[in-house]
């Protein structure tokens, strides 16, 4: 007589599609965790200024990849991002020299509005046009760092501290800067109700696949020039979030958060297909991406040899990002093909 099986114990139908679904999002956790112990362990004194540090570092960065987001769940790609930080950047630098706080305040608000624009005039000339994406904002990208140019030849401006305090002060305990307050606080206000209305699934559909969004219903052109739009504040935020972490504008500081912003967006688990990917997921790749250069530092590794280390780092995590939708469609066939066989 065979021994009883012994059921095992499964996993939720729904819990475990949830963690496939999200692997790559929660792997990037995980690297987060893994990258911070490490981070502690080679600098026993870690402490609030370090963590203030971080965040106002990771702030521009952090920013850039929930722009690029926005677009690339769109479908498509702006090149045009750190381009568009730096006119944000500059705009205000300039402007909010010598003035208070409320001046800072509503320029800020114009910068915000600014950058709305310019990211749906991106969006717009793409649609119409119908030139690919990639090739309109790789376009645009001249256009807005001449722009950054026109207004501030070489770095300076300013901006009043207790602007700069938004990112750099400390609220509640000087464990929590203000900054991951104000980059959770903002992105929740304009992220939030996008996903979970209406504006969000057409966003998510048109993604997924615009012929498939078009004859559902959903308008193609206006969504992919909302996205843009929600592209073009974020960037304008990285903008703002850059003068709070040096103090001044400078027309060129913008040109490495395009390409980083498309390395955190990877690692965060979006996929450059589109219709896959949230941002919270690119927002702690930001922190990572910001970490590894200072851990680096920190280990007395040559910055010329950090920087090859980390140009290293974003091409491998572009190429990964790049692989796993076609890994993954070659499963689904071999399986199809496995089970009509």
């Amino acid at each position: 007589m065979s021994a009883p099986a012994v059921a095992r114990p499964r996993v939720a139908p729904g819990l475990a599609r949830l963690l496939r679904r999200n692997a790559w999002t929660l792997g990037t956790y995980a690297l987060f965790v893994a990258v911070m112990i490490f981070t502690i362990s080679i600098h026993p004194d870690y402490g609030p200024y370090e963590v203030r540090s971080l965040v106002v570092g990771a702030m521009p960065l952090a920013f850039a990849a929930v722009a690029q987001t926005c677009v690339v769940l769109g479908g498509g790609i702006d090149l045009s991002i750190g381009a568009m930080m730096a006119v944000a950047n500059v705009v205000a630098a300039r402007y909010m020299q010598n003035h208070d706080f409320t001046t800072a305040i509503l320029l800020s608000v114009a910068v915000l509005a600014g950058g709305t624009l310019a990211g749906a005039l991106n969006g717009v000339i793409a649609v119409r046009t119908k030139v690919p994406d990639i090739v309109v904002t790789l376009a645009m990208s001249f256009v807005w760092g001449g722009v950054a140019l026109l207004i501030l030849a070489k770095p300076g401006g300013g901006a009043p501290d207790a602007f700069l305090a938004l990112a750099g002060g400390n609220l509640f305990t000087p464990w929590v800067p203000n900054g991951i307050l104000l980059l959770i606080a903002v992105v929740a206000v304009v992220w939030v109700p996008i996903r979970l209305g209406r504006l969000g699934l057409a966003l998510y559909a048109v993604g997924s696949d615009r012929t498939a969004a078009f004859r559902r219903g959903v308008k193609v052109g206006p969504t992919r020039v909302f996205a843009y739009a929600v592209g073009g504040f974020f960037a304008a935020c990285g903008g703002l979030a850059l003068l709070m972490s040096t103090g001044i504008g400078s027309p060129l500081a913008g040109t490495i958060y395009t390409l980083s912003g498309i390395s955190a967006i990877v690692l965060g688990g979006v996929s450059l297909a589109g219709g896959r990917g949230g941002v919270m997921g690119p927002i702690i790749a930001a922190f990572v991406l910001t970490m590894v250069p200072a851990d680096l530092i920190l280990t007395g590794t040559d910055p010329n040899l950090g920087q090859v280390i980390q140009g290293t780092l974003i091409v491998l995590v572009v190429m990964a990002g790049g692989l796993a939708p076609l890994l993954r469609s070659r499963r689904r066939a071999i399986v199809r093909g496995a089970s009509s066989g």
